[in-house]
């Protein structure tokens, strides 16, 4: 049975406070600079390390950015043109700007993101510190400390399929990661036949194995499915068993025990819900709030759902045809329009990259619902 207390925990403790003491003391540190050849997805771990994905080069990257003074009071965001003063910063048009990812810092209540600057292969990868003040400040990898992994079995750096279809699949390697129990989970595609892959990664990094295959069935397309990778995860802990949920595009909800991600293991997920099709989901959280949990999720069609957690763990799996939504409940949270990113700020509010029709950007943090 789902031990609410356990998972209040979690939510509390977030990626970052799941990682242990012994691990942040026998943390490797190199002083040796960084290039990045890209940047993706990023988390943060202990004393202001921030993973981040470099899926041009099929690596990630643990880095010590400094950022550890404590937040002395709670911090408000509302910023707007963000993509737009990002710009001015790194000297190009708002129109040459790409933010791939935010990260909040849970010791600064500082945001991070990971930016393209530029598009398409000449394009730049970028590390930067937003405070509160909307002072914006880029990470110097000169002499950064830092440790890297390379992802042995990544998909090959080149286009295949044609029309609407073609991609470049090394830039799946990484779809999502974050720290949970002393590993850095990291979801995304392989070079395998059954390419989506739930990688567990020690931290300290020494090395990274191949990772496990994952399958599910596919409620709205009605089949098993191997290849398409998970689009975003949280950590849920189940009476003391830590599972991944983990969304994937047109939307199954889908869960895997943490204790089965071993090296070339193939591990069937349990779908707990349809959530709708022709939609992705971009980011979710996980918070507690008036004693009761939820899952916040991020979409690119259906807005952003609060969903009921309470029967997670109970909830039969889904294994046959479903004409479009089954399983666990959500709400639609009607007030929050074009969010495309979102972090927990503290416990009570998330931090959001909110779009608006012009199409501009902006930095905010909003009350959870």
């Amino acid at each position: 049975m789902f031990k609410k207390q356990v998972f209040a925990a979690l939510v509390a403790l977030s990626f970052a406070a799941l990682f242990s003491a012994s691990a942040q003391a026998a943390h490797h540190k190199s002083s040796n600079s960084v290039t990045l050849s890209s940047a993706g997805s990023i988390a943060f771990g202990p004393d202001g390390i921030l993973v981040v994905a470099d899926q041009k080069a099929a690596k990630i990257y643990a880095l010590h950015t400094g950022d550890t003074d404590v937040a002395a009071h709670a911090k408000t965001y509302k910023i707007e043109d963000i993509d737009a003063k990002v710009a001015g910063v790194l000297g190009v048009s708002a129109d040459q700007v790409l933010i791939n990812d935010l990260a909040v810092n849970p010791i600064s209540h500082n945001v991070w993101l990971s930016v393209s600057r530029g598009r398409g292969e000449g394009s730049q990868a970028v590390i930067l510190k937003v405070d509160s003040h909307a002072k914006i400040s880029a990470l110097d990898l000169n002499g950064i400390k830092h440790s890297s992994v390379e992802i042995p079995n990544a998909p090959e750096d080149k286009m295949s399929g044609e029309g609407r279809r073609a991609e470049n699949k090394r830039m799946s390697v990484v779809t999502d990661l974050g720290f949970v129990n002393d590993q850095v989970i990291v979801a995304g595609l392989s070079n395998e036949e059954f390419a989506s892959n739930l990688r567990s990664i020690p931290f300290p990094f020494k090395s990274a194995n191949e990772g496990s295959s994952i399958e599910i069935y596919h409620g709205n397309h009605g089949k098993y499915e191997t290849h398409s990778p998970v689009r975003t995860f949280v950590p849920f802990d189940f009476g003391g068993d830590v599972h991944i949920v983990a969304a994937y595009t047109c939307t199954p909800l889908v869960t895997f025990p943490l204790s089965e991600l071993k090296p070339k293991a193939h591990v069937m997920g349990k779908t707990i819900a349809e959530l709708g099709n022709r939609n992705r989901p971009l980011d979710m959280v996980v918070y507690s709030k008036e004693g009761s949990d939820f899952l916040l999720m991020a979409n690119s069609a259906r807005g952003i759902m609060k969903v009921e957690t309470l029967e997670f763990d109970t909830l039969p799996g889904i294994k046959a045809k479903v004409a479009d939504k089954q399983g666990t409940k959500y709400t639609t949270i009607e007030g929050w329009q074009g969010i495309e990113q979102l972090d927990l700020l503290d416990s009570a509010n998330a931090l959001v990259l909110q779009k608006s029709e012009s199409g501009a950007l902006s930095l905010l943090s909003l009350a959870l619902p």
